[in-house]
């Protein structure tokens, strides 16, 4: 069975929907959830399904003592599922090409430092765009630059908010995620 490690910085409902998609196949499993933060609700969504956390700061993702964590798993799939951190080179070079990220958006527009969740939707909104959507793209040095995977769009209205926005962009990410995941998997 593949072994994937999942990385994440807040609520975790991304995370958990993986958690709970592979604990019904026998193509892999979430063997640890990593996170920076440790108030993060994803903790608590880990430890409802067993997996091991790992809890790190900011400085210790920089520094060895991850790089030997993640060595000790030997993870098939690194999975970035809502992770606010810039992921280290170190990282990025050991495992080519098995480091994912899903962002908020159709990129490579609304992407890069500082564009996440909420900012992400409120500029979508303010710039009256059409449409928006998910892209799951390889994780490489720059932020959300990455080889695109997938990308899947969703039809805005003039009706909609940030929230209405966060909402048809959370469905999209609780449906494809698991999927893309599962195709990166089975290739």
């Amino acid at each position: 069975m593949k072994k994937i490690i999942v990385f994440a910085s807040g609520s975790g409902s991304n995370a958990e929907n993986i958690i709970k998609h592979f604990a019904k196949t026998k193509i892999a499993k979430v063997v640890s959830v990593f996170t920076n933060n440790a108030s993060a609700k994803v903790i608590e969504r880990a430890k409802n399904h067993q997996i091991p956390i790992e809890i790190f700061s900011k400085t210790e993702l920089l520094e060895r003592k991850i790089v030997q964590k993640i060595e000790e798993i030997d993870p098939d799939l690194i999975v970035l599922a809502g992770f606010l951190l810039k992921f280290p080179e170190s990282i990025i070079e050991k495992y080519p090409n098995k480091i994912i990220n899903i962002h908020p958006a159709l990129l490579p527009n609304y992407g890069g430092k500082g564009m996440y969740g909420m900012h992400i939707h409120r500029a979508v909104v303010e710039n009256k765009e059409k449409e928006t959507g998910i892209s799951i793209h390889f994780v490489n040095e720059h932020y959300d630059e990455g080889a695109i995977i997938f990308q899947k769009s969703v039809a805005l209205t003039d009706e909609d908010t940030p929230e209405t926005v966060a909402e048809k962009i959370h469905g999209l990410e609780q449906k494809y995620f698991p999927e893309i995941i599962s195709r990166l998997l089975e290739d």
